[in-house]
């Protein structure tokens, strides 16, 4: 006997739709350019106006990060099987 029959389907799992490289890259390459930025600026330029632009362009990737954690982790089912 097999452990799966003829008689009962395979539970299908949901199938997105999938989405075209361009969309799914810009953001990425977003947060990696504007990465690039802040390093060189704090690297090239390290007073006045340099240096904010460095604070700024290095913490928006991080914040992104914190963000996207905080929602992957409120939406992560219990142990018990529902949503805590």
């Amino acid at each position: 006997m097999n452990a799966v029959s003829a008689e009962m389907p395979l539970p299908s799992s949901p199938d997105p739709t999938p989405r075209a490289p361009v969309a799914v890259w810009p953001w990425p390459i977003a947060l990696g350019v504007l990465t690039v930025f802040g390093l060189l600026s704090a690297l090239l330029g390290q007073h006045g106006v340099w240096l904010a632009l460095s604070w700024a362009a290095l913490s928006v990737p991080l914040i992104v990060t914190v963000i996207c954690l905080v929602r992957a982790w409120c939406r992560r089912p219990s142990a018990k099987g529902g949503h805590s």
